[in-house]
């Protein structure tokens, strides 16, 4: 399963986001996403639009695109 199928307020556990961009990689750590980290859709847009997640106490707001990349496992 991956990030982007999450539905608004739904948890997941991360897996893994080895498949993201090095350069969001990087981004993502620095903001607080990290493997085996609690994660929670704050808000989806519609059209494919980012989606707004919670993890580690910080919101993030991330593209579509990457969010297909981040593998989870739904708690």
């Amino acid at each position: 399963m991956v990030l982007a199928d999450l539905r608004q307020k739904e948890k997941a556990k991360i897996i893994d986001f080895s498949e993201v961009n090095e350069l969001v990689q990087r981004r993502l750590i620095h903001l607080g996403m990290k493997e085996d980290a609690e994660i929670c859709v704050k808000r989806k847009l519609p059209f494919g639009g980012p989606c707004m997640f919670e993890t580690g106490g910080q919101c993030v707001s991330i593209r579509l695109h990457d969010a297909k990349q981040i593998r989870i496992e739904k708690l």
